[in-house]
């Protein structure tokens, strides 16, 4: 079985350690009709549309 040779140093590893920090955000989109902010590809939770037609029943 493989052994390291040498222990990998404390920079070495947080630098590793650090490397999600550099992900991006999640991407958002707006809603075509409501302009409300929501996840791409997804049923506006406000005005219940999805690819320019109706798909859910809104209760306001």
């Amino acid at each position: 079985m493989a052994v390291p040779k040498r222990k990998k140093s404390r920079a070495r590893t947080r630098h590793r350690k650090a490397q999600w920090l550099r992900t991006a955000p999640p991407a958002s989109a707006s809603c075509a009709r409501c302009k409300s902010p929501l996840k791409p590809h997804t049923v506006c939770a406000v005005c219940g549309h999805y690819a320019g037609r109706q798909v859910v029943q809104v209760e306001e």
